[in-house]
């Protein structure tokens, strides 16, 4: 029976460089000169930390963030920004957290979306991937490009399609 999965996976190399990219131009940039501005990568929690004197640098660095991770082929719709918060000794921080997997809201609102549809595959949920399966590739296709059209909360990919 044929088959897909529909994920939301972020490709944490890519991640990576685009951090390392905004890490450099914070360094060479002239309003950031004598700053404590500093761009930190947690790689196993997925988290990304902004520190800075004033919140104008974190909101520029934030900025600088996201232009450099949508060079690489992140979706920006894959970070969550936190609230600016002090540290101590005149430093701000903001928190970036990087979501990977469908959460139950979201999965479910793509089944209700496939069902609302009337096509004829099986949606079902698999820990932080929906998993869909149908009689034809054709409408596994139709069902695609369904999801595509519409827009959640996470980035969606498709992936092991199995006929």
């Amino acid at each position: 029976m044929p088959s897909f999965d529909i994920v939301s996976e972020l490709n944490l190399q890519e991640v990576d460089n685009g951090i390392n990219q905004a890490r450099k131009e914070v360094e060479g940039r002239y309003d950031f000169k004598g700053s404590k501005a500093e761009i930190g990568w947690d790689k196993d929690k997925k988290e990304i930390s902004l520190s800075a004197e004033d919140e104008y640098k974190i909101e520029q660095m934030g900025s600088i963030l996201q232009t450099k991770l949508h060079r690489r082929g992140v979706d920006i719709k894959a970070t969550k920004f936190d609230k600016i918060e002090p540290v101590g000794g005149r430093l701000l921080r903001q928190k970036v957290t990087l979501q990977q997997g469908i959460d139950r809201e979201v999965a479910k609102e793509i089944i209700k979306a496939i069902k609302d549809a009337k096509l004829k595959v099986q949606p079902q949920i698999n820990d932080d991937k929906v998993k869909v399966t149908g009689k034809s590739i054709d409408e596994l296709q139709e069902c695609i490009a369904l999801i595509r059209s519409g827009t959640y909360a996470v980035p969606l990919q498709f992936n092991n399609m199995r006929s």
